[in-house]
């Protein structure tokens, strides 16, 4: 699972851990600097509470949005355990920008992470679903890739993207025994959104039905079905997790 050091990534790796799956926990790592050693160590603390709870894994650090990298993982989890069962694509970033001052560089590089890096894994791991024709993918999108927002342009075109790659991957592989599905969070407790202050957050709540903020808990027990037997005959599918802000 990409981006499994914090947040979402951790509490879907917890979860799966309970469920009693091995999971490869991944975590960016752009070579000896004080981020990567810092993730690294997130990444360790997942590891030991994992292992807690009684689950198993192993620690990987790449920049999946390097497409070389984002093959390593893949092969270096088959290699490991000899098979690959699900990937769960989490990895992403998002810096609020309006249109008209986005640069280039922030463009390329929301792009590069948060759909390309989805796109490089999927297409490493499909490879390795192919010859035991079965495979469970999940992509993590955001509400915003449905409706768009203001001042995350960037962001928006690339979880929209990533709801067209996993549409795609479903009807390419679905008879190859793969599914893949999309999950679309809405506003969660998190890194990103803890940055938000009080009059954002109270404009936020105002549009969702729940009255509340999800939990990355919230997001993991979506993927813990999603993996499951229970969700075999779904594929092809955006589950929006977002307190019923569509319903608003």
């Amino acid at each position: 699972m990409t981006g499994s050091s914090r947040g979402i990534g951790k509490a879907i790796a917890l979860r799966l851990a309970l469920d009693g799956h091995r999971v490869v926990i991944n975590y960016y790592n752009k070579g000896a600097n004080e981020e990567s050693d810092r993730n690294r160590q997130e990444a360790q603390e997942v590891l030991t509470q994992m292992k807690s709870l009684g689950g198993d894994g192993i620690i990987i650090g790449a920049d999946v949005s390097d497409s070389q990298a984002a093959q390593s993982l893949i092969d270096k989890t088959v290699e490991e355990y000899g098979q690959l069962d699900f990937l769960i694509n989490n990895a992403g970033i998002n810096q609020d920008q309006l249109l008209i001052r986005i640069s280039d560089n922030d463009w390329n590089r929301i792009i590069q992470t948060d759909l390309n890096a989805a796109f490089y894994c999927c297409r490493a791991a499909v490879k390795h679903m192919i010859r035991k024709r079965f495979g469970r993918i999940i992509n993590m999108s955001s509400i915003v890739g449905i409706t768009g927002n203001a001042g995350q342009v960037h962001y928006s075109a690339a979880k929209a993207g990533v709801l067209g790659l996993t549409y795609s991957i479903a009807r390419e592989y679905g008879n190859r025994g793969i599914n893949a599905n999309a999950v679309a969070p809405g506003y969660i407790q998190t890194d990103m959104t803890a940055k938000l202050n009080q009059e954002q957050v109270s404009k936020i709540l105002s549009g969702v039905a729940v009255g509340r903020m999800g939990t990355p808990e919230d997001i993991a027990g979506v993927v813990s079905f999603l993996v499951s037997p229970q969700a075999d005959y779904i594929s092809g599918q955006v589950i929006r997790v977002d307190g019923g802000m569509a319903a608003m």
